[in-house]
């Protein structure tokens, strides 16, 4: 999923309008007023107390609303630092019937003088904070009674300026003291040094590092344009609503720069702060996925549910922010939804990372947690599965609470709340009599008491027990008995139709013949036999030699009680003439024969009489007659193909002949596969149909 241009320009804004900052002089704080009013700068800063809010015996000056406006301070015109400049309002609280006198003057805060001439006076207390420093001021105002109005603006005063640094987030505070009501507070964050005319009257704006984001496909790029060798240092952060940030991650680096980060690091609180390796350097802050519908997903993806023993539970997440809430449920064992428990119990609003407790007297494994957020499940976890074991077949009865001390009970299940005792037609409402019996003589158990009811946890497990054992136990003989029939079934298909290792070995005469054992070959593979056939292996033929390939072949196929194929043609029946006669061959043989390089590991198999049931031989009944094939081969069967191949399958089946009908059915499939092959050998050069033996023999 791309990352949506239109969530990362809410992010990141559009690009900052340059603003020209009011430059003061020297390095002293002022204080100033709106015309009409006096007021003083108290030397040195005092103590942040709170102290406790005080009635008003009669009019009296309060702070009534506050403005902050970023101006420099300016030591030199190179060396300027950001300040804050604060503007209170006053407004004058409460008021009196009477004319002004000294009764009033005393009580009210009025001096002493002329009634044309007295005053009200305050001390405005100015409380300023950016993470970690804490400062306060206080400013005295005087104010001529001829400009008191009641619950009206009498003017302002301005103090200059509370010095802080580019990027922060500073709070300020205003209250009278004595406190006559509770404090003004106002947060503002101060902007970095991009869309300020600053970088050459602030030294830490100097080597400002440059920070955008960019979609990358299913990632984000983070790009840091900054000058070549400049080093600075990046973090990546979980911004905490309460506490102070976590740390996920913080690298040295040399710029320009391109960070790739990955779609599923992305959460709502994560924040990215950049600054320059130099001395008091100003820190960049960025959090832009705040509102990425991915990254809520994500947050969602890496929250976790813990169970905390004995009953407290905690919803662990990367962001505090998250809205959540939650209510335990009830799951059967048999499957469906889990079933909230409301009512009796009400959702309650979770507060991320941190322990909560679990409004019960025990847990139990059928009792799940249920997290929710915007009306959207999110999360779904049996806390006590892991320590309690399995869900149990037990049912809830929920006992409610009603008018006139009346109780109501009803069991849970998947089609709602079924009240006991009941004729529907639901589980509860069969073992409705025995669940209520069980309640009042004490084996239910108890799981939450409250105001509105209790929670009963009944087991159900003897009901069953009693009155399904006869059927299990049918059922399960019925399950043994299909069991036996499959497991013989299976024995007899592995009996009848389990492939055999078939090796084929012949002569290559010539082409059309090697394209006749090739058709027979693939017919026979699909009785289903396993045919090993130089044919089809020449390439290790020739890696390993055709003497040791046969052996290797040869020791398999015996090995699996499978057959091996001779396969009897004039040249064959010429290289058998020549090992009877002289023991080797005449002439020279080709690199890839196998039959002639196995005729030495194959004769004395015949010659001692152990060549039956391992070797079965063949002949084309068009190409050469079974008469022709040497004695000693005809220890064991020589079949005329294609007139004898019912017979010639049987014999490669082995045991566990199927049906004829089947058999029949097989040998005209391979009589038709061999056809074409055959017609090729007849129209071979040098095949004479009266002489069939090429005239070399």
């Amino acid at each position: 999923m791309p990352v949506s241009w239109f969530l990362l320009s809410l992010a990141l804004g559009h690009s900052p309008q340059v603003t020209s900052l009011e430059r003061l002089p020297g390095s002293q704080n002022s204080v100033y007023c709106s015309p009409g009013l006096s007021c003083h700068l108290w030397d040195g800063d005092m103590l942040c107390l709170p102290g406790t809010l005080e009635p008003a015996p009669g009019p009296v000056l309060v702070p009534a609303s506050l403005q902050t406006e970023l101006v420099l301070k300016c030591h030199q015109e190179t060396s300027c630092d950001p300040c804050v400049r604060v503007d209170v309002r006053l407004a004058v609280h409460g008021h009196w019937e009477e004319p002004v006198d000294e009764t009033f003057r005393g009580a009210a805060g009025l001096e002493h003088g002329e009634p044309s001439h007295a005053f009200l006076h305050s001390h405005v207390v100015l409380s300023f904070q950016a993470y970690p420093a804490a400062r306060c001021v206080l400013l005295e105002v005087q104010v001529p009674t001829s400009l008191v109005q009641p619950h009206r603006l009498v003017g302002s005063v301005v103090f200059d300026c509370f010095e802080a640094a580019l990027g922060d987030e500073v709070q300020i505070w205003s209250y009278t003291q004595p406190r006559y009501q509770k404090e003004l507070n106002f947060t503002q964050q101060l902007p970095d040094c991009r869309g300020l005319e600053v970088q050459d009257s602030i030294q830490s704006c100097w080597a400002q590092s440059w920070l955008s984001l960019s979609a990358d496909g299913d990632n984000v790029r983070l790009v840091l344009d900054v000058s070549d060798k400049q080093r600075f240092s990046l973090s990546l952060y979980w911004d905490q609503v309460q506490g102070p940030p976590k740390p996920r991650w913080q690298r040295n680096v040399t710029g320009p720069q391109n960070v790739t980060l990955n779609y599923t690091e992305l959460v709502p609180c994560l924040c990215i702060q950049v600054w320059p390796l130099e001395p008091d350097s100003i820190r960049t802050n960025l959090c832009p996925f705040g509102k990425d519908p991915r990254a809520h997903q994500n947050l969602w993806r890496v929250t976790q549910l813990q169970l905390l023993p004995p009953l407290s539970w905690r919803l662990s997440a990367p962001c505090e922010e998250l809205q959540a809430e939650m209510v335990l449920c009830w799951q059967a064992p048999h499957g469906g939804p889990c079933q909230p428990l409301v009512p009796p119990l009400s959702r309650k609003n979770v507060t991320i990372n941190k322990v909560l407790d679990l409004p019960l007297l025990q847990g139990h494994p059928n009792l799940c947690v249920q997290v929710s957020s915007l009306g959207k499940l999110q999360l779904e976890k049996c806390l006590w599965t892991d320590s309690l074991g399995s869900l149990k077949d037990d049912m809830l009865l929920v006992e409610m609470q009603g008018h006139h001390e009346n109780r109501s009970l009803c069991a849970l299940e998947s089609g709602g709340c079924t009240p006991l005792p009941s004729r529907a037609f639901t589980r509860a409402a069969r073992f409705g009599e025995q669940l209520l019996r069980d309640l009042q003589s004490g084996q239910c158990e108890r799981l939450w008491n409250g105001t509105l009811g209790v929670l009963w946890a009944c087991p159900m497990d003897k009901y069953i027990h009693k009155r399904w054992v006869l059927v299990w136990l049918a059922c399960m003989l019925f399950f043994a008995v299909l069991l036996l029939l499959f497991l013989l079934r299976k024995n007899q298909v592995k009996v009848t139709v389990r492939s055999r290792r078939a090796l084929l070995l012949y002569s290559a005469d010539d082409r059309a013949f090697e394209r006749l054992v090739g058709a027979l070959a693939s017919a026979l593979c699909q009785l289903p036999l396993r045919v090993a056939v130089d044919l089809w292996s020449r390439q290790d033929l020739s890696a390993q030699g055709p003497l040791a390939w046969f052996h290797a072949q040869r020791r398999l196929t015996l090995q699996e009680r499978g057959v091996v194929i001779l396969l009897f043609s004039p040249g064959a029946v010429a290289r058998c003439r020549e090992w009877l006669q002289a023991g080797a061959p005449a002439g020279r043989r080709p690199s890839h024969d196998a039959f002639t390089a196995g005729l030495s590991c194959m004769l004395p198999d015949f010659l001692q009489g152990r060549a039956t049931g391992r070797y079965v031989g063949a002949c084309f009944d068009r190409l050469l007659p079974p008469d022709t094939v040497p004695a000693l081969f005809h220890t064991v069967p020589v079949f005329s193909l294609p007139a004898q191949l019912p017979d010639f399958l049987e014999a490669l089946q082995g045991p566990g002949v199927p049906r004829p009908g089947s058999l029949r059915d097989r040998a005209e499939h391979v009589a038709r596969a061999l056809q074409p092959a055959l017609d090729g050998c007849f129209r071979a050069p040098g095949y004479d149909q009266h002489h069939p033996f090429p005239q070399a023999l």
